[in-house]
Parts: C-alpha cells; structure tokens; sequence
C-alpha cells in the first residue's frame, strides 16, 4: 500500500487510525518507514545489528509520540527527526567522540571534495562513509547528508562548533585517502 504522495487523505487517516491505537495502521505505518528509517540508521551506527536496535528504539519513539504529530510539515521529515535523534542518544551514550583528533591538526587538511567521486558508487561510497570513525561519520552525515549546520550539530552532540567542523575536515580527508585509493586500485 502507497502511503506517500498522491494518497496523502489515506495516510492522514492511517496516522490518526495509528494514534488510536491501530494495531494495522500502526503495521502500515511500519512498513512504509521502515525501509528508508534503517538506512538513516545505518548511516547513523556503521553497523546492521546496531542500526536495527536504533530502528526498533525509534519506532517505539515514535508510536509513543505519534500524538505530538501536528500534521504541519512532511510526516515522513518528522519520522526522520526521531530516528536521527534515537541514533544520536546511541551514539551519545557509548561516547562517540572518544577518538576526537585534536582541533589544530585539522586545519591542515584540505576541505576541497575529492573530484574523483564521480568513479565511485553509491553503495561503495556509502560503506567508506560507514567505516568512518563514528564521531567522524555521525558529524558528516548530521552536516552533508541531513543539512544540519555546524551550531546545531554542536548543540546536538555537546561540542563546540569548531570540534564540529573539525569532524567534518576530517571526515571529508579519511574518504578522499579511501576514493584514491579506491582509484588506484582499479586502475592497476
């Protein structure tokens, strides 16, 4: 069943059908996020047994909080919200920015996105930015991938938004090192 789209008069009444409690509107509900809400998660976590913990946890946020849904704005952005929130809380709790690199050091990195991405795939590309670092990969996805800027990053992770930009420096020098490499293998 499309929820999505042109049905938007079926999924507000899944929604409120959802919020009474229904156990297979909740079902619907279920099956139409759940898809896209574990990607987020697995971007999020790195790995598949821990992003199938966030999705589980998030949708328990979000039946809980399904009431709170206003209907202003997309249904679909809102979910998102709680599961990118539900992987943060994870992420938080096991101290994802342990392996932190000094500030200073990444002022010396280029900041320049490496031009050979265009010769990597989505999915490849995808597994570089899951075997980032997690404080590494949560900040890039929060910044490229969700559009969060640095200031809500930082309030969100509780860093400064030079640690935030650090991450992200980072981040983008780890994925060039791998595309080059990636590159030159293939070549060879």
């Amino acid at each position: 069943m499309q929820l999505f789209g042109d049905n938007s008069h079926l999924y507000t009444w899944m929604i409120e059908k959802a919020k009474e409690g229904d156990r297979r509107a909740q079902k619907a509900l279920y099956d139409s996020l759940a898809d896209k809400m574990y990607a987020v998660c697995l971007r999020y976590m790195g790995d598949r047994d821990a992003a199938e913990d966030v999705l589980q946890d998030g949708f328990v946020t979000l039946f809980t909080k399904l009431d709170t849904f206003t209907g202003d704005g997309s249904f679909e952005g809102w979910a998102r919200k709680i599961f990118v929130n539900t992987a943060l809380m994870s992420l938080r709790k096991n101290d994802i920015l342990k392996e932190t690199e000094d500030v200073e050091a990444a002022r010396y990195i280029s900041s320049e996105a490496p031009s050979a991405i265009q010769d990597i795939g989505y999915k490849e590309l995808s597994r570089m930015v899951a075997e980032l670092p997690a404080g590494f990969r949560t900040v890039f996805n929060m910044y490229v991938v969700e559009g969060y800027s640095h200031q809500e990053i930082a309030e969100a992770l509780d860093i400064s938004v030079t640690t935030s930009r650090s991450q992200l420096l980072r981040a983008r020098a780890i994925l060039q090192a791998k595309i080059t490499e990636r590159l030159k293998d293939k070549k060879r």
